[in-house]
């Protein structure tokens, strides 16, 4: 096993079959202690919060390979906090895509004359580039065409797959009386088929969820929708 990268939230190792492994940190991002599933630095430690990612994580990829979704997802170990996946490449040197659903945090900090806080949006989908120096800066269909690091119809596809992924989140959380404001997923090329496909993680510590009018934190999320029935 070869420790390939040290990422904010978790750590990368190639295992000898060819499949990488993802071992889940405590360590989630945001600023000046505060959690913010946009930010892009490590804002502070929860205790719990790689397990409770990780079984999060699991419960939504199960489900999306269930009904046919590409991801690259493979296994999880609990005991070791640690899941299993395909090798994929990033574009470029990473995209983050954002689907929003309501008004708030960097959205609501850009088009602020334009929008009230918690507005309802549209299944708003906004692509931004993963460049610490730079702050993760948002970019458009044309610049990611021009630049080179995704066609159009893979734009389109990549567009597509956020919303119907997105959505199927917001269902889940809306069983549980819980309701979706925004979520951050990420995306690759399959290493050997080049299909898109949806990488890393889906849990409490890439998306914002409320209770009416109360923000359910990471952990709590986690809680509420394996909670059994």
């Amino acid at each position: 096993m070869i420790l390939k990268y040290e990422g904010k939230t978790k750590n990368v190792f190639e295992l000898e079959d060819g499949h990488f492994l993802l071992k889940f940190k405590d360590d989630v991002t945001g600023e000046n202690g505060v959690f913010d599933p946009g930010a892009n630095t490590v804002g502070l430690t929860i205790d719990g919060a790689g397990l409770a990612g990780l079984r999060l994580t699991t419960f939504f990829y199960e489900k999306l390979n269930e009904m046919g979704v590409p991801t690259h997802f493979v296994s999880s170990n609990m005991d070791e906090a640690t899941m299993t996946v395909k090798p994929a490449t990033v574009f470029g040197k990473g995209l983050e895509v954002i689907c929003r659903f309501r008004s708030v945090g960097s959205f609501l900090k850009r088009y602020g004359a334009y929008v009230e806080e918690g507005q309802p949006l549209d299944a708003f989908v906004e692509v931004t580039i993963k460049d610490d120096d730079r702050l993760d800066p948002p970019i458009s269909e044309d610049a990611l065409a021009q630049l080179g690091i995704l066609t159009n119809d893979e734009y389109a596809t990549l567009k597509e797959a956020t919303q119907k992924i997105a959505s199927f989140v917001k269902d889940e959380l809306a069983k549980k009386d819980l309701e979706l404001y925004d979520i951050k997923l990420e995306f690759g090329r399959d290493a050997k088929t080049n299909e898109i496909l949806l990488i890393d993680e889906i849990s409490g510590g890439n998306m914002r969820a409320f209770r009416g009018t109360e923000y359910i934190e990471p952990l709590e999320l986690e809680k509420i929708m394996l909670a059994p029935e």
